[in-house]
């Protein structure tokens, strides 16, 4: 049984680097802008107006900004395990909408809370706001209390314990803060555990859901959605998760058997 269970979390960095490859090395010195472009198909957030600054959530490296009325999240775009930003102020009223790519990988926007990184709100009795597994589509959150930080993370298997997690208005200093919150989800590592995925969840704390996930709009207007057909590397990668997914559904079954 030990054995067993050892071997399914040795598992866990198999099927992430099945999806994505190695996880990213030490974040460059500068990190890239707002309005840095990301690769393939990955949805892009529309141009930066005086009324909304769009932000890309693409794992490549954390950074900080103080936005006005609208803020916009693109999730994994450069196929890596970071939002960007991952860690960003905003005030009461603000929307902040995540951009979910369509590369062949779901990926989650779920509330948590800072003692227990990777693992829903929910699990604590409390209404946390979950975007659930998605490819292809936006959901947005309103700021309700500005006063207290907002935690998340991705729930997609093995992600958060690769640091795949945010904040918004998290403390700058203190125990606290954005880097101690990633700090504890890649000591979870692989021993992150499997979360069922029961689809968008509205609501949450200090920050509410109104509307499940919508396709999402990209720059040049055009709208894309998680059925739209992907290119032959993603079915590629479809095909290595399916097969890391199935392998772990074998060792798991002989456990319980």
């Amino acid at each position: 049984m030990k054995f067993t269970s050892a071997l399914v979390g040795l598992l866990l960095p198999v099927l992430a680097v099945a999806q994505y490859g190695p996880p990213p090395g030490p974040a460059p010195a500068s990190p890239p802008s707002a309005s840095s472009s990301s690769s393939g198909a990955i949805p892009s957030a529309p141009p930066s107006t005086s009324t909304a600054v769009n932000v890309r959530s693409n794992h490549l490296c954390a950074f900080v900004g103080t936005y006005k009325s609208r803020t916009q999240v693109d999730v994994a775009a450069g196929e890596q395990f970071v939002f960007n930003p991952s860690n960003f102020t905003a005030a009461n009223g603000t929307t902040v909408t995540f951009f979910f790519p369509n590369a062949g990988i779901t990926h989650s926007v779920t509330q948590s809370n800072f003692s227990n990184p990777c693992a829903p709100l929910q699990a604590s009795g409390q209404n946390g706001f979950d975007s659930g597994l998605q490819a292809g589509v936006q959901y947005t959150i309103t700021i309700t209390d500005d006063s207290v930080p907002i935690w998340f993370f991705c729930k997609q298997v093995s992600h958060c314990g690769l640091g795949m997690v945010g904040s918004i208005n998290a403390p700058t200093s203190g125990s606290n803060t954005y880097d101690a919150f990633r700090s504890a989800a890649l000591a979870i590592g692989a021993n992150e555990p499997m979360i069922q995925d029961n689809g968008p969840v509205t609501g949450g704390v200090d920050a509410q859901a109104t509307a499940t996930p919508a396709n999402t709009v990209s720059a040049s207007g055009s709208s894309s959605s998680g059925s739209s057909g992907s290119s032959s590397s993603s079915d590629a990668t479809r095909v290595a998760v399916s097969g890391a997914f199935g392998l772990v559904a074998l060792i798991a079954a002989a456990v319980f058997v």
